[in-house]
């Protein structure tokens, strides 16, 4: 069994100009001690697929339908006590900005221990304890000074590093990263990356990687959900998604990448801006924006074609490949 299974998941926002359909059924599963990452424009419905998992939607948040297990535990339509039993202990997240996911009015060291002692049952000196040995762990020099530090001491590189030793205090079985390397340089962002990559072999735990930068998804993740308009376009490995994409925005995401193959040439970016989800079109949402679009593509939306045992695309081009070849 899946340690976290998602099954056809519909999370929509209710606002005055209507339903935002933000999640289209959405499936995935992610095993234990596996990389998971999820692609994607902004919009395109990554960071609500996680909020959604953790119960952590704002007031004009629902999710409509679907199904979320974790451990075979039921999470939709649970209530808040059993979901705070969920977070911090079976599942933590990593927000984008450090910045503005910690307070700037209490130290570290009191925000690290809050979290323990709210999901644990150690005492304060067994709190304090075990928060200076996660910030040895994430590679914070001097971790008994810096517990007695304000964020605005540290650097944005050492505040994301305090961000996943707190996710990570609790020991969860499951870490949602959302961009947890966006606001980062180049290279304090490749030392975030190793180091998540050490964290993750040491303590067995899962992952979901969320990102726009497909760079972390080669470094780190062992299977791919490509997302667009809320709804997944393409799933598989990681050498599947990068060596044989089978739907036309994954292709335009790789086409509009720098690699070691088109040094010298032109990149080339996706055309157009991403669909309005309070008006959804009947066929494929990437369709006004795709070069290789048919007829059909605009009338009706396509299913996930499967290519192999564990490569699917919604994508009607892989249908007129099969129909060219016969």
């Amino acid at each position: 069994m899946a340690l976290l299974e998602v099954k056809d998941l519909h999370t929509s926002f209710f606002t005055d100009a209507g339903e935002v359909r933000a999640v289209n059924g959405v499936s995935f599963d992610l095993e234990r001690g596996k990389v998971l990452g999820i692609v994607g424009e902004s919009g395109s419905g990554k960071s609500v697929t996680a909020y959604s998992i953790m119960q952590i939607l704002t007031s004009t948040g629902r999710i409509v339908s679907g199904s979320i297990k974790c451990d075979g535990q039921e999470l939709v339509g649970a209530d808040e006590n059993v979901m705070k039993s969920i977070r911090g202990n079976k599942i933590s997240i990593i927000f984008q900005d450090p910045m503005t996911s910690l307070n700037p009015t209490y130290t570290i060291g009191d925000q690290l221990m809050e979290a323990i002692l709210l999901h644990t049952k150690r005492n304060k000196q067994q709190a304090w304890d075990r928060a200076v040995e996660m910030l040895h762990l994430v590679n914070v020099n001097e971790p008994e000074k810096r517990m007695k530090q304000y964020p605005f001491e540290f650097s944005g590189g050492m505040r994301q590093r305090v961000m996943i030793a707190m996710a990570l205090a609790c020991e969860p079985d499951i870490l949602i990263a959302d961009e947890p390397t966006t606001a980062l340089d180049v290279t304090i962002q490749a030392g975030i990356l190793e180091l998540m990559k050490d964290i993750q072999k040491k303590m067995g735990m899962a992952i979901i990687m969320i990102t726009h930068d497909l760079g972390v998804v080669a470094q780190l993740c062992d299977e791919v959900v490509v997302m667009y308009a809320g709804s997944i376009c393409e799933k598989g490995t990681a050498d599947d998604i990068f060596y044989n994409p089978c739907h036309e925005y994954t292709k335009g995401l790789l086409r509009s990448i720098p690699t070691a193959g088109n040094e010298g040439q032109k990149l080339q970016p996706i055309t157009g801006t991403p669909i309005d989800l309070l008006n959804m079109p009947k066929g494929c949402p990437f369709a006004p924006r795709c070069d290789a679009a048919m007829k059909i593509c605009i009338r009706e939306k396509c299913e996930s074609f499967e290519i192999s045992e564990n490569h699917t695309a919604a994508c009607w081009m892989n249908l007129k490949k099969a129909m060219d070849r016969n």
